[in-house]
């Protein structure tokens, strides 16, 4: 057995959605990361091993941006199939090889040591070397879903769902209990062109009727099998292992009732894979300096912290799952987008322990919106962006909120995140600048707002070859170009006809390839104008696939100005950014 110890500043626990990017934000700021992951690959439910699709706010123009497009994005360029093994590499490729990130994968947190009220250290064993890795860092985030840290820390936590009188909430039980919502073990059918058949294990349960199955939707084309979903009554922590046995027999069993049982037309159709790793919406949740509430949302959450939003209904399954007799799941109403508090991504009573996630500080009521993970990436965001101001200061989390909240929502706009009700402090070199633009009106370039909102666009049209100019009073040192294209936060997978997701739960024969957004910009150029009055090309790109650009710029210029070249297929070019500094 050996020993390694590794000192970093900001140690996150957990690879899911809301981990990778707590690292990738807090490393891209200059904090020292150590990311902690106790599978071979990354995402969380998100990743090949559970295969959910990431959801997150309903509505027009309420799509995630941040890392997590550009990562969805890389996935569009790269994966056009859609490939799940391509999928895990876009992950594994954004962390494996961030500058300050050093990434430990198969590794299980096991203990951790204390130094009054925050934590020194934690201690984890990787299993595929034999190793025992000790991370000292003077930060953590316990973006591990079910909260690692909070037992072994002594982090206040809670598990289970509140009495509606603790909060006030309408939608909460009379009497507080330790039910959760389950957790699933998803399936995926690929179409060939001939028969597959399919014979069940003899362990499978049998469904034979569309009643057995307690009127849930086993359309293969219209459901992911969500509801195949059981543990809410158990401990949803320590009984998963004999919870994955039932969710394999009923996982198989109805299977085998739209194979052999079902009047759907799925001769040609063969189960792809199975998941083993069961998905989990509920565990622990840590206690914060505030705990988010069903009236919360309600009422929008317009926080004064507010550093992330969701936007997905109340969405509270029913703890015993596929055995409830109705539908799985209550859709209760929540507007979107609505806000999520820095104050809820920290823990009360560790003075250095972030938490994002679906452990962060919400009542259960909450966290039935708050847990999917486009939502959860935001959280993420938040917090490793959070954490490597406080490094850069020397704070704690709550010191950030005291000290430096207006610096950590500046920062988060300006690295792409939509704060409803925000604006983006625009650079004052591009606020005294002439602007103009040789076709439309580019105003809208310099507003601070990086999405249409309602019925006000908030962005430039163009043809390929138009300009758009900043020209200054005097020569300008610059020293960087910042542009927001459009990747059209409304795209859909058309093959299935609604939102697009990072993936896809079904392949059909037809099923159409994916690709970029037609509404981005490809190639581009920026050029500047020297003192004598020529214009020389500063940078250009092409095959551009990500929403946020940044251009290091060097030298003095009278004038900066930005040209589309083509599209990724759209007859107009679309930009809702273009800042200079």
């Amino acid at each position: 057995m050996r020993e390694e110890t590794h000192h970093v500043d900001f140690c996150v626990v957990g690879g899911g959605m809301a981990g990778l990017i707590a690292a990738i934000a807090a490393a891209r700021h200059g904090a020292k990361v150590a990311l902690i992951q106790d599978r071979p690959v990354l995402g969380g439910n998100a990743s090949s091993e559970i295969r959910m699709h990431v959801c997150g706010a309903h509505g027009p123009n309420n799509r995630e941006t941040g890392i997590l497009e550009e990562l969805l994005l890389e996935n569009h360029y790269r994966n056009p199939q859609p490939n799940y093994s391509i999928w895990d590499s876009v992950l594994y490729g954004k962390t494996q090889y961030q500058e300050n990130l050093e990434l430990h994968l198969n590794c299980s947190i096991s203990s951790c040591t204390m130094d009054g009220d925050r934590i020194h250290s934690v201690r984890a064993w990787q299993l595929t070397t034999e190793t025992w890795h000790t991370i000292e860092a003077n930060l953590f985030a316990d973006c591990s879903g079910d909260g690692i840290l909070a037992p072994l820390s002594g982090a206040d936590f809670r598990i289970g769902r509140e009495a509606g009188s603790e909060y006030d909430e309408s939608i909460a039980p009379a009497e507080s209990d330790c039910k959760t919502m389950g957790m699933t073990c998803l399936f995926q059918a690929r179409e060939y062109p001939h028969p597959m058949p399919f014979i069940a294990p003899e362990w499978a349960h049998t469904f034979n009727n569309p009643e057995d199955l307690r009127g849930r939707n086993a359309s293969l084309r219209k459901t992911n099998f969500w509801w195949m979903e059981v543990g809410g009554e158990h401990d949803s922590i320590h009984d998963t292992e004999r919870l994955r046995e039932e969710l394999l027999k009923i996982a198989f069993g109805v299977w085998d009732h739209i194979k052999n049982h079902s009047d759907q037309d799925v001769e040609n159709w063969a189960l792809d894979w199975l998941g083993f790793l069961p998905g989990k919406r509920e565990s622990r949740r840590y206690l914060g300096p505030h705990v988010l509430t069903q009236n919360d949302i309600e009422a929008e959450g317009r926080f004064e912290d507010l550093v992330a939003y969701g936007g997905w209904t109340m969405d509270d399954h029913f703890p015993a799952g596929f055995y409830h007799p109705e539908r799985g799941t209550i859709f209760h109403p929540a507007p979107s987008p609505f806000g999520i508090p820095y104050r809820s991504l920290y823990s009360r009573n560790i003075t250095n322990l972030f938490c994002a996630g679906r452990c962060h500080s919400a009542t259960h009521a909450a966290m039935s919106a708050t847990r999917v993970m486009a939502t959860t990436s935001l959280m993420g965001q938040a917090a490793g962006t959070a954490a490597a101001i406080a490094t850069a200061h020397g704070l704690t989390p709550n010191g950030v909120y005291e000290n430096k909240l207006a610096e950590l929502q500046n920062t988060l706009l300006e690295d792409d995140c939509y704060l409803p009700w925000h604006k983006r402090p625009v650079p004052e070199l591009s606020i005294q600048a002439t602007l103009t633009a040789s076709a439309g009106d580019p105003a809208p370039l310099r507003n601070g707002i990086d999405r249409p909102i309602g019925d006000v666009d908030n962005g430039w049209t163009g043809a390929p070859g138009d300009t758009i100019e900043y020209r200054f009073e005097d020569d300008a040192q610059l020293t960087e170009a910042r542009l927001v294209f459009d990747s059209d936060l409304n795209r859909v997978d058309t093959s299935r006809g609604h939102s697009a997701r990072n993936m896809r739960h079904y392949f059909a024969l037809d099923a159409s390839h994916w690709a970029m957004p037609a509404t981005m910009v490809n190639a581009f150029r920026v050029e500047a104008e020297d003192a004598q009055g020529r214009w020389h090309v500063v940078h250009r790109a092409d095959n551009t696939h990500n929403r946020l650009v940044r251009i290091p710029l060097t030298g003095n210029a009278k004038a900066v100005r930005f040209i589309p070249e083509t599209t990724w297929g759209a007859e107009q070019a679309r930009l809702f950014a273009f800042d200079v500094r």
